[in-house]
């Protein structure tokens, strides 16, 4: 009996979905219904199944990415939540660090919080910050807010406690009681979601995913009984903003590790591919239909970080957003997508995003009632897609529509034709992501030097040439399978959970016992997260310490040596951080001392090797010939020209293409502009170079 595993990835536009089986690998796109996300899911794997004739009790395993937790707080659609709070500290989350993210606006607007005023209710407790008591929790006071929570309609509850990061004594208590009276209610604790130090941080994120958490967790059981009423018996996990898989119970708990899970595949995806190609170097480039994401990768991992902003009322600014606490793949995402809207801004620039028209309903070209120019219609007016084979055919492209909109919203108002209209957004709209990608390697202290572009997602492939001229890199891999890479990086995703402690240490006095009593109650923590779900696969276990220097800021990360800490691994500890520091501040400080903030431990089922790869550089295949020709205004020039046109599914290993050209395939198209060519490797990947 064969066996398959399938994944589904949630988009803004387009819902993904990537199916392995013994036949090897079927991809498909449908749209995104965002009124019932389930509904699109199902239509999928129904079609998907229908394709490859696979019964759906033959799916050994199936992953789930979504963008639902994200959509649900940038869009304010969450649940009527009240935030219980140590007495004092109930405006903890609307103060902040009272930092701006503009210091000369004068009518600078902050993120609102989740919680009004109204429903942050205090009580009397207190912890110091060892864990110890300094007030025992009124237990009273808890059991008189039931009556208000009951009038008020509250839907979720989260707790956040002074200094419960060390003791959540008080925070576990809260929830007994709540549960005795509200027992249908859900209750996020801020020990349990980011038992980290610094309480607005900690705060916010146990709020964010006390919000999302009823919405959440209904879509998964949705979704789940869907699935087992189709037939499918194979276990349901989630895709989690780290990078690693978790079970549908522990993304019900914490569904705001959800936030970035379509993303993170993404990233996965790229690192698996640099894997494979040998490339230490390179630039995750990642084009939906609604946003687009650009992550860095060294070394065949991505970046990570610690904290993360949703919802952010500064496009771009750091700091405008709400903070999460969550281990996350670090990246820049913007709305640039092919749903994203092009108009004429006040100034009179044509501008581009971050609204997206989605699937619903959509560019104008897509004929289901938009009407105003996105991305798509700019890409189709050039000559870009051809309207009637657009998604392998399964839709069929307006192009009067298209060609109208763009005339009417943006033309018009600067005198221009409608094709020179589209040249224009696409410009902008490449221009946009360049400069993205540019602020996110000098905030990483990184340069595109000898980086390898890899281009994926269905706008991807179409941009990337343009994308990688504008920031320096001379070479872009495309991928098989590229219009659905998120969906594919899913399935080369470990089984992994990280779980995140706080503890102050310094140095000069360093608790050894007490640091690996600790460590030691993390990974047994997080092994329990991964053990159902890694079917009996070898675990791994890496250790990290957050420090800096005494005074600082802001932390460094920080690997630790494998197994218990002895008194000499503290000087080596000490040592692997001076030349962290070094490298990233040109230099050590000699004489200060060190303290350790807050620890992570992450299990995870092994990485997939890859395997090895097989040479294409010796061979020599002539220049493919084109199956047709159409007309296309290139963007850099404004010149029309023919194209040729070459389905990708007829370019064997070694085959050949000069640009300027087209290669089609069912969810994508890469465009190899002038000066670039391209080859097609031994894994059936297009690598483009710039001559």
């Amino acid at each position: 009996m064969s066996s398959a595993r399938l994944a589904v990835d949630i988009g803004g536009t387009f819902t993904d979905l990537a199916l392995e089986h013994a036949g090897g690998r079927t991809t498909l796109k449908v749209l995104t219904t965002p009124h019932a996300p389930e509904q699109g899911v199902m239509a999928g794997v129904r079609a998907i199944l229908a394709t490859t004739g696979i019964a759906p009790y033959q799916i050994d395993l199936i992953i789930h990415g979504t963008t639902l937790a994200t959509n649900a707080v940038i869009e304010r659609k969450g649940a009527k939540t009240a935030l219980i709070t140590t007495e004092g500290f109930r405006d903890v989350i609307a103060m902040g660090n009272e930092s701006r993210y503009d210091q000369y606006d004068l009518n600078i607007v902050l993120p609102q919080p989740l919680v009004p005023r109204s429903l942050r209710l205090p009580v009397p407790e207190r912890l110091d910050n060892t864990g110890a008591v300094l007030r025992p929790l009124d237990e009273a006071a808890v059991r008189a807010l039931i009556p208000v929570l009951q009038a008020e309609g509250v839907e979720s509850i989260a707790v956040g406690f002074l200094h419960a990061f060390v003791n959540g004594n008080h925070e576990r208590r809260v929830r007994a009681i709540l549960a005795e009276a509200l027992p249908d209610i859900p209750v996020s604790l801020s020990c349990e979601v980011s038992p980290e130090m610094r309480e607005w941080e900690r705060f916010s994120t146990t709020v964010a995913n006390a919000y999302v958490q009823p919405m959440m967790a209904r879509y998964l059981r949705r979704l789940e009984a869907d699935l087992r009423g189709l037939g499918c018996a194979a276990p349901l996990f989630l895709m989690m903003s780290g990078g690693g898989l978790t079970t549908i119970e522990t993304a019900c708990r914490f569904p705001i590790r959800l936030v970035e899970s379509g993303p993170a595949g993404g990233a996965i995806f790229s690192a698996f591919i640099a894997r494979q190609c040998g490339l230490a170097q390179v630039l995750s480039f990642d084009m939906g239909g609604t946003t687009a994401k650009i992550c860095l990768i060294d070394d065949y991992q991505p970046q990570t970080a610690r904290t993360f902003e949703v919802a952010r009322v500064g496009r771009f600014r750091k700091g405008s957003g709400l903070p999460l606490r969550i281990p996350v793949i670090e990246m820049v995402e913007i709305g640039a997508g092919g749903g994203s809207i092009a108009h004429v801004d006040g100034l009179g620039r044509i501008a581009v995003g971050p609204e997206s028209a989605g699937a619903d309903p959509g560019p104008a070209c897509y004929g289901r009632g938009g009407t105003k120019p996105a991305v798509t219609d700019a890409n189709l007016t050039l000559g870009r897609y051809d309207a009637a084979r657009f998604a392998g055919g399964s839709m069929r492209l307006d192009g009067g529509a298209a060609h109208d909109a763009l005339r009417s919203e943006v033309g018009d108002k600067l005198g221009l034709s409608a094709d020179m209209a589209a040249l224009g957004v696409v410009e902008m709209v490449d221009e946009n992501m360049a400069n993205a990608a540019r602020v996110h390697a000098i905030e990483s202290g990184k340069t595109y030097d000898g980086r390898v572009l890899i281009a994926f997602g269905g706008g991807g492939p179409v941009h990337a040439c343009r994308v990688a001229e504008k920031i320096g890199i001379r070479r872009v891999l495309v991928p098989s399978g590229a219009g659905v890479g998120s969906a594919i990086g899913f399935l080369r995703a470990p089984v992994g959970y990280e779980v995140v402690r706080s503890l102050y240490q310094r140095f000069s006095t360093f608790d050894v016992d007490a640091v690996n009593a600790l460590l030691d109650s993390m990974q047994v923590e997080a092994i329990a997260a991964v053990e159902p779900g890694s079917f009996g696969a070898p675990l791994t276990a890496t250790r990290t310490a957050y420090m800096r220097y005494v005074g600082q800021g802001h932390e460094i990360p920080v690997p630790l040596p494998a197994g218990d800490l002895g008194p000499d691994d503290v000087a080596l500890i000490r040592a692997a951080y001076d030349r962290e520091y070094a490298r990233f501040y040109d230099r050590p400080v000699p004489g200060s001392d060190v303290e350790i903030m807050s620890y992570a431990v992450v299990v995870a089922t092994a990485t997939e090797d890859p395997g090895p790869v097989g040479e294409t550089g010796d061979l020599f295949t002539p220049l493919a010939v084109a199956e047709r020709s159409q007309m296309v205004r290139d963007t850099v020039t404004g010149v029309v020209s023919e194209w040729g046109i070459y389905p990708r599914a007829g370019l064997a290993v070694g085959a050949r293409v000069a640009g300027p050209a087209i290669v089609t395939e069912d969810e994508t198209s890469t465009l190899i502009g002038p000066g670039w060519s391209a080859v097609v490797n031994a894994l059936g990947y297009l690598e483009m170079e710039l001559e």
